[in-house]
């Protein structure tokens, strides 16, 4: 599969791709992406997760059992429970987080959407995303399903990437772009 977006060339787009396929014949696209959403928040709410999936330090095997254990807890079994068992044996965990965000683009792709990954300072309210999203909407001729984030150092504003264009509309950028040009004016 030939795609112009540098993530699925990789070794993440290459595994997000191979579930991709297999979840598409076995018609278990929506439950698989289901159980890597699980996942994902899993990893976000946990530091000794995402410590054991990025470290080196842990074996193959200390990997595996421990996400076992985590799988079997959270009750995430089938081909997304495999597919999680077969990167622990394959030593790709640390790539886990982009092989969950190509695996999204891909579906979001299928359901003729484009994924926006959209960080903000506060979280936003209801109103906010929906106009957020018809304005994304307009701008890409197509549906657009928000990957959200709040990221409090941002002070205000928006950041949102978009395929491969990014508008940084946050506080915190337009600081350092006039502390710059203070220097500058020196």
């Amino acid at each position: 599969m030939a795609s112009d977006e540098p993530i699925m060339a990789s070794v993440a787009g290459r595994y997000a791709s191979a579930l991709f396929e297999l979840a598409s014949e076995e018609r278990q696209l929506a439950e698989v992406e289901k159980r890597l959403l699980e996942f994902q928040a899993l990893l976000d709410a946990s530091p000794d997760l995402q410590r054991l999936i990025r470290s080196p330090v842990f074996s193959a095997e200390d990997q595996l059992r421990a996400l076992s254990a985590v799988l079997d807890r959270a009750q995430i079994g089938g081909l997304a429970g495999n597919f999680f068992r077969l990167i622990a044996k394959n030593r790709r965990l640390f790539a886990l987080p982009d092989m969950i965000k190509a695996f999204r683009a891909l579906t979001a792709r299928a359901r003729g959407q484009v994924e926006a990954e959209v960080t903000s300072a506060f979280p936003l309210k209801d109103g906010q995303v929906e106009a957020l999203k018809e304005a994304l909407r307009a701008s890409a001729g197509r549906d657009v399903q928000l990957n959200l984030k709040v990221d409090p150092a941002l002070i205000g504003g928006l950041i949102v990437k978009l395929g491969n264009r990014m508008i940084d509309s946050s506080l915190r950028t337009k600081l350092s772009s006039l502390k710059v040009r203070l220097k500058e004016v020196r």
